[in-house]
């Protein structure tokens, strides 16, 4: 299948969306997605730009999509985090998952990144042995911390 993969543009990002929310059912989350249209629009175009999106199109449908955005580490320098990288069911196996990884990689050194992090869940062998073919070290010795909404609140009330 052809492919083009390309930086989203505004208009790309109700399907960005639905790309999210394949994701989202794929890690059987699929009520969890919060973020809208003009979420994404705001924040990928407006005054204050929170990230940076590669598209993936065939046949003039966007079918792959891949999100970065700046963070700093205090050891290494800039780096980039690789929010997710998603690829439709229908075009999974064809070439597309490292088309856009080599999109996000290229733009990464492109811009002087020290280092690219992301995170795959630990049932989805079929990501994890993709990422460590592509050379990417999967730490198992680290966990993810969060404090999602409800949680900053409850903190905050405490302090």
């Amino acid at each position: 299948m052809d492919y083009t993969i390309r930086d989203a543009v505004v208009e790309d990002m109700p399907y960005v969306l639905d790309l999210i929310k394949e994701l989202a059912r794929f890690e059987k989350e699929a009520d969890a997605v919060e973020v809208t249209v003009e979420d994404l629009v705001r924040d990928g175009y407006g005054e204050n730009v929170m990230f940076h999106c590669f598209v993936a199109e065939s046949s003039g449908e966007i079918v792959g999509m891949a999100l970065v955005y700046n963070r700093y580490s205090t050891w290494k320098g800039p780096i980039i985090h690789l929010e997710d990288l998603v690829v439709s069911e229908a075009m999974r196996g064809s070439g597309l998952g490292t088309a856009l990884l080599d999109a996000v990689v290229a733009y990464g050194a492109k811009i002087g990144v020290k280092r690219i992090n992301w995170e795959v869940l630990d049932w989805n062998e079929q990501a994890i042995a993709f990422y460590e073919k592509k050379g990417a070290k999967v730490l198992r010795d680290w966990d993810v911390v969060q404090l999602d909404e409800k949680g900053i609140q409850n903190y905050i009330n405490k302090i």
